[in-house]
């Protein structure tokens, strides 16, 4: 199958754009990568009639130290993100998550920011900027406004985007020392999207995990926070933790969402598998980094 007829637009300033999308409306849509899209155009899932490219709007690509935090450029693609040395030292989930995102030609073109606009369920980077405590900047015909990434999702393909909005960045704290970040996932094959997948964070003082942050990915409809059983993990000591509970409150504060491979109560079983394994790897690596 081809995609349907399209006008194809490359605007080189944000006012052209949202001429274009005060004319079209929701029949005109923005490309940003494209790895997501244009698939969905060729299956004839998505027909927009205009195509808008923002590759030439200035400032939307790049990884630059905003102080405390990081900012991301939304159309840097996934290839800068696993080279960079900024995110390296400063929040490296996100170069880790990158090594789990399809294949080599994927990560060469793919972006952030229309990863997190598309916004599907069993991707890895929502999940990311959740366990993160990232923020989502955007830009429209009312301004520029920034939403909590836990608060970004609202479903399957369903964003906090209002009509002429996109993401132009994404602001992500610096981790602080002491940190402890992961990322696993269950796929049927390597590139495939996850049938269950967890990116978690452990902030630790003294021996003790003062803060938790636990995102699921694959599993529902969204990329959610665990946030009973993050708030279990907190307190106890690194080295004898115990994730038994925090699996059990887990399992029963997620709802998890079947799809062609798996039904909820097998995907609620992955998780948990998942969430054991992720803890116990996170809680490995401390020891050998103070061993």
């Amino acid at each position: 199958m081809k995609a349907a007829p399209f006008d194809y637009v490359r605007v080189s300033c944000f006012e052209e754009m949202q001429e274009i999308f005060a004319a079209h409306g929701d029949d005109a849509q923005v490309i940003a990568g494209g790895q997501s899209l244009i698939p969905a155009m060729a299956m004839r899932m998505a027909r927009p009639s205009v195509l808008l490219d923002i590759a030439g709007l200035p400032g939307l690509s790049g990884i630059e130290d905003a102080g405390d935090a990081i900012r991301i450029g939304a159309m840097t693609r996934y290839v800068d993100l696993r080279e960079s040395a900024l995110l390296a030292t400063h929040v490296p989930l996100i170069r880790d998550a990158v090594a789990l995102i399809a294949h080599e030609a994927i990560r060469s073109r793919g972006t952030i920011g229309g990863n997190l606009a598309h916004a599907d369920p069993a991707s890895e980077m929502p999940a990311v900027v959740q366990a993160l405590d990232a923020r989502i900047d955007i830009r429209g015909p009312e301004g520029q406004r920034s939403v909590p990434a836990a608060e970004f999702f609202l479903g399957t393909y369903a964003v906090d985007l209002a009509p002429g909005e996109i993401i132009v960045s994404v602001t992500v704290p610096k981790a602080p020392a002491g940190r402890l970040s992961g990322i696993q996932e269950f796929v049927r094959r390597s590139g495939d999207y996850a049938s269950a997948g967890g990116a978690f964070v452990l902030d630790v003082e003294n021996g003790r995990i003062a803060a938790a942050r636990l995102a699921c990915f694959g599993v529902c409809d969204r990329a959610v926070l665990a946030e009973q059983a993050a708030a279990i993990l907190v307190g106890q000591e690194l080295a004898a933790l115990d994730p038994e509970p925090a699996v059990k409150a887990l399992a029963s504060e997620i709802e998890p969402t079947a799809d062609l491979h798996n039904g909820p109560a097998t995907k609620r079983h992955l998780i948990g598998v998942l969430t054991k394994r992720l803890l116990a790897d996170m809680v490995s690596r401390s020891g050998k980094a103070h061993g």
